[in-house]
């Protein structure tokens, strides 16, 4: 990676699909114009490669908007060959990149900020039916932490999916319609911030652990990192920093079906010495993983909160700034009562800030301020584990 640069656009060969996968010649086929009954034009290798490359400048431009350096956008205004934004698109996305902004300026409240960036697009896929195309992707992104404390990471880093839809036009062309993520949990950093809806609260029927502060600086709540501990915390953190891109395939994974993220730090918890509880015939006093099942508390976001607090596994934590490594932060992302993500904390700085590893969307040393950037209205829950 070049300094101070974005990188250049890359992507994969797509699979190129109408009712029926085309054949290898239509790649290489002209753009037909369209004719009397209103086909569509055929989506050619060069088109496929413009569907790409317009994925790769709207989300480089988000990306760029964390840095305050438009000079680093691919400036996705702009056609790619016979693709360009249609006008609904190019209004949406100046919409997307001034949520971004604010989200950089939450971040410089907070004492945060980014001096570098690369983004990588890959094509996944490339369906195409009638005047539709379906193209999913898959970004790759690494920011670069400016040292404002001194004490901060080198990098954080994330891969999130989307799913891009086009539409054909009877000039020939295609529009880029729509851009929507397909990644459960927290949106990547570089996504803009919906407006947000005020939901009742429902009140768990369960034991439950008490909303944290986010005010920095934190009070003091130092952790016994030492051998002399039971848990190992550190194992707690490699572990999490391994697996958090590439999965540990001795495990099933849950992305498709609810989320993956507390079976990861699950993971996490265990390679740092927590023991499996199957003492209990009620499921939420247990917590265990085997062959072909797991407890619900294993995989469950409240579940697992309700577990640890009632078998006393952790204690709710006053301020999610007094986090350390091996604590656990989940979120209420609409307030509603019930959590919707948890992450583990794999890194902390000197200057008190905690730094949270996680999946759904896979993630890799995010800052609390962060989270806290692109979720100012949310519900936070910390726990000393």
């Amino acid at each position: 990676m070049r300094s101070r640069t974005l990188s250049r656009y890359s992507t994969v060969a797509a699979t190129v699909l109408s009712a029926t996968l085309l054949p290898l010649s239509a790649a290489h086929a002209a753009d037909a114009a369209p004719t009397a009954d209103d086909s569509a034009p055929a989506a050619t290798q060069t088109t496929i490669a413009s569907f790409g490359r317009i994925a790769d400048a709207v989300l480089t431009d988000r990306t760029a908007a964390l840095l305050d350096r438009p000079q680093l956008a691919r400036t996705a205004r702009k056609s790619q060959g016979n693709v360009r934004l249609s006008p609904a698109a190019s209004r949406a996305e100046s919409t997307s990149l001034a949520s971004v902004q604010d989200t950089r300026a939450r971040l410089a409240v907070l004492g945060e900020a980014y001096s570098d960036a690369d983004t990588k697009t890959t094509v996944d896929s490339t369906r195409v039916e009638g005047r539709k195309a379906t193209v999913r992707v898959t970004e790759a992104t690494t920011l670069t932490y400016e040292k404002i404390r001194g004490d901060e990471p080198p990098t954080t880093g994330f891969t999130a999916h989307h799913e891009l839809t086009f539409t054909a036009q009877t000039d020939g062309t295609w529009q880029l319609v729509s851009v929507r993520r397909t990644d459960k949990g927290p949106r990547a950093i570089n996504e803009p911030v919906p407006a947000t809806s005020t939901a009742p609260v429902r009140p768990s029927a369960i034991i439950d652990a008490p909303r944290a502060a986010t005010t920095y600086p934190a009070p003091a709540k130092p952790k016994n990192l030492g051998t002399g501990t039971t848990y190992n915390y550190a194992a707690m953190a490699t572990y999490a920093e391994k697996y958090w891109k590439n999965y540990n395939t001795a495990y099933r994974r849950f992305n498709s079906a609810g989320g993956d993220c507390t079976n990861y730090i699950s993971q996490s918890l265990y390679a740092g010495g927590w023991k499996h509880d199957t003492t209990s015939t009620e499921d939420y006093d247990t917590w265990w993983y085997g062959t072909s099942s797991q407890s619900d508390t294993w995989i469950g976001v409240n579940e697992w909160s309700w577990f640890t607090q009632t078998a006393k596994r952790t204690t709710a934590l006053a301020n999610a700034y007094q986090m350390d490594i091996g604590d656990v932060l989940q979120v209420d992302f609409d307030k509603d009562g019930a959590k919707d993500h948890t992450m583990i904390t794999s890194y902390r700085s000197t200057s008190g800030v905690p730094y949270l590893t996680y999946h759904d969307t896979d993630t890799y040393r995010r800052s609390l301020s962060s989270l806290l950037s692109s979720y100012p209205n949310s519900a936070y829950y910390a726990y000393r584990t």
